[in-house]
């Protein structure tokens, strides 16, 4: 079946440029949004690209459903939650067994997986799909993540393979993930990373320029150099980082980033849930994510401006302003830098795909980590070519069972960095520079690293002693799980219940 015919529901940044996209690709395209407003700008875009003839707005359900072929292929491109179920319950009396929704909206997995059962019903299928690049990938090709039923991934896929962004060696950023809410739970951990890396390059960034002093055009020249080479090599985020430092406002000719207030509200606001999921995901499934989750609440504070200036002056806060930082030699330390930066990057991935492995045995998905990776070598915003090199032959070669930090190539990237990252902690102590996702980086590897003697045996003792929550003994085997110990000790007895002082098995 070769779809010809496409309704895109959802006009915005993303929506409309893929419009243009699917059209560019010989799609006629049909465009619906409630928002005249949205619908206007779409049409405008497409006879600014030469689209006019193959993409055409409608104001109602009925005529748009009239405007497709059979069987009929929507793309959803709207905000999350309760809209997608509004669209789908519009649209059910014109829907019929065969016709294909895609969702492409940053839509929550359980949301996809009800709106999945929902549709079987009647015979309907319901891809949930990460789309991730940003508006300019919508418009140039994304990387894409379908997940559902077999019949309607197979009968799609062969348009989004056009469609889709190429890695470097030209293989399309796209490929089926696996059954249910897989699609959008995939793009979720793919936004956790991505706040991850976001925060280590933004404590970075601000290291740089506040407590070394670099200008904004040293910071881009530095990079440049770190995006030409190694394990940073063709990195999204440090490309645009560069670009973002050389701009300037075409009005007072001030450096852009002088002018923006320090303000992330996409997560506050709702407008973006992906990386509160992640957080929550990684609490529900027990899994460590703390380079990811630290990088959140970074953002939420940042969010509320008025608040951390009202705590500021109560405190009378000695940690505010960051403090320059005079270094005996300035090379070694921006080397560290470089260094504690590819070091939270890796720790990024490697946790983001650690919730997804819980995740894929908890729901049977049967996840190739290996596509997965590989889909994210072009379009999206976490590729990133020298990391992709290092982390994809492992991921395909273990999988679901990959223990990344046992690897040898891993393990030696990151045993080399921890001296650095060190000192970069110890930088950010000393000038009071804002490290969150980088110091939480280097607790995690330590941490997850430490084969016996951390000191949450004191912990466990204080659970049992008020708690009878038991414990293992290190005379015993280790079990090797996360399982209840069978030991509990009588610390001090209930009021009316003797209790010896002694270990007893339980």
């Amino acid at each position: 079946m070769e779809i010809t015919k496409i309704a895109i529901i959802g006009t915005g940044s993303m929506g409309s440029m893929m419009s243009l996209l699917f059209a560019e690709h010989g799609c006629q395209i049909s465009v619906f949004d409630p928002s005249k407003k949205n619908r206007d700008l779409a049409i405008s875009n497409a006879k600014k690209g030469g689209f006019e003839s193959k993409v055409k707005a409608y104001d109602d359900y009925a005529s748009l459903c009239g405007s497709l072929g059979s069987p009929k292929v929507f793309i959803f491109s709207v905000p999350h939650g309760t809209v997608g179920d509004s669209i789908v319950e519009q649209l059910h009396p014109y829907l019929e067994r065969g016709d294909i929704i895609i969702d492409g909206s940053n839509e929550h997995w359980e949301n996809t997986q009800r709106r999945q059962a929902k549709m079987s019903v009647r015979g309907v299928h319901y891809v949930g799909m990460g789309v991730s690049g940003g508006y300019q990938s919508a418009r140039a090709g994304p990387s894409m993540s379908p997940g559902g039923d077999e019949p309607a991934l197979n009968a799609i896929m062969p348009l989004l393979e056009k469609v889709a962004a190429r890695d470097s060696n030209g293989k399309p950023c796209v490929a089926k993930m696996g059954p249910g809410g897989s699609g959008h739970y995939v793009k979720m951990v793919h936004n956790g990373i991505e706040q991850g890396m976001l925060s280590a390059l933004c404590e970075v960034w601000g290291i740089m320029t506040s407590a070394l002093g670099m200008s904004y055009e040293e910071v881009a020249s530095t990079w440049e150099q770190w995006n030409n080479e190694g394990l940073l090599k063709s990195n999204f985020l440090l490309s645009i980082g560069i670009d973002i430092c050389r701009r300037k406002d075409l009005t007072s000719s001030r450096p852009l980033l002088s002018l923006i207030r320090d303000k992330v509200v996409q997560d506050v606001d709702e407008s973006e849930g992906t990386g509160a999921w992640t957080c929550s995901e990684g609490s529900r499934l027990h899994i460590p994510i703390p380079t990811i989750s630290a990088a959140h609440q970074f953002r939420l504070a940042s969010a509320y401006s008025v608040h951390r200036s009202h705590a500021s002056k109560g405190l009378n806060n000695p940690l505010d302003p960051v403090q320059p930082i005079t270094t005996k030699d300035k090379t070694s330390t921006i080397s560290d830098l470089h260094s504690s930066l590819t070091a939270a990057f890796i720790s990024s991935f490697i946790q983001g795909l650690n919730l997804l492995a819980a995740m894929n045995t908890q729901q049977g998905w049967q996840l190739d980590f290996g596509l997965v990776l590989s889909i994210w070598r072009g379009g999206c915003i976490i590729r990133s070519e020298g990391l992709s090199e290092l982390l994809l032959p492992v991921y395909q070669k273990s999988g679901a069972n990959t223990e990344a930090l046992s690897d040898p190539n891993i393990a030696e990237v990151l045993s080399k960095a921890l001296p650095a990252l060190k000192r970069t902690v110890l930088l950010g102590l000393e000038s009071n520079a804002h490290i969150p996702s980088l110091s939480a980086t280097l607790e995690w590897i330590k941490y997850e690293s430490t084969a016996e003697g951390m000191p949450t045996a004191f912990m466990e003792a204080q659970l049992d002693y008020f708690g009878r929550h038991m414990f293992e003994l290190t005379t015993e085997e280790d079990s090797g799980k996360p399982e209840t110990g069978e030991w509990h000790f009588g610390w001090k007895a209930a009021k009316g219940v003797p209790e010896k002082e002694k270990l007893v098995k339980l």
